[in-house]
């Protein structure tokens, strides 16, 4: 069984990756260039300070990557944290050992220290945006009516248009990645 440090080594940086999305790359590159890391905050230093790289699990075709994976390479450029990314479906031993609830949700982010060993893990979503995904899905109809899929298609276009273009979202997301983060660094 691999590590997460041979992932990590295994992998793509998160800038090459997102050079070569083949979805959702627009939408991913709207949020990278427009959000902006706060002012004066002693986490990025602290990050930087903390001789730790980051593996993300992801997929191109993901919401929740296409806003999570830009802001946390603008936290990790900032730092000078190298992120790399593994595939979720390319091989999913990772991302069993990281179910959210029992299931695979991603993008789920892996900090590891300088000898590879995971020090704290993140993701698939901010407390905010899982409430506002909750709210949404709560108007789909039953999975039996012949009109949800067309509903759930409509849900998760609002929801991704919503990702890119509420900024007070990246801004949950970044608060809670330091929430959890900067406890173990």
């Amino acid at each position: 069984m691999k590590t997460e440090q041979q992932y990590f080594e295994e992998s793509q940086s998160m800038q090459d990756y997102m050079e070569a999305m083949s979805q959702l790359k627009e939408q991913s590159f709207a949020i990278y260039e427009s959000f902006a890391l706060p002012k004066e905050d002693a986490f990025i230093e602290q990050l930087k300070n903390a001789n730790v790289h980051m593996l993300a699990i992801t997929e191109d075709w993901c919401g929740d990557a296409m806003i999570n994976n830009p802001i946390i390479r603008k936290i990790a450029e900032a730092a000078n944290v190298e992120v790399r990314t593994a595939l979720r479906d390319a091989d999913t031993d990772l991302i069993d050992r990281y179910l959210t609830n029992g299931g695979r949700a991603i993008p789920m982010y892996l900090v590891l220290n300088a000898a590879g060993e995971v020090v704290a893990t993140w993701g698939p979503r901010a407390p905010q945006l899982q409430q506002l995904v909750m709210d949404l899905r709560s108007t789909l109809p039953e999975k039996e009516d012949p009109s949800f899929e067309e509903a759930q298609k409509a849900v998760y276009e609002k929801m991704r248009a919503q990702y890119v273009e509420d900024a007070q979202l990246w801004d949950y997301v970044y608060e809670s990645f330091k929430e959890k983060v900067a406890p173990a660094l």
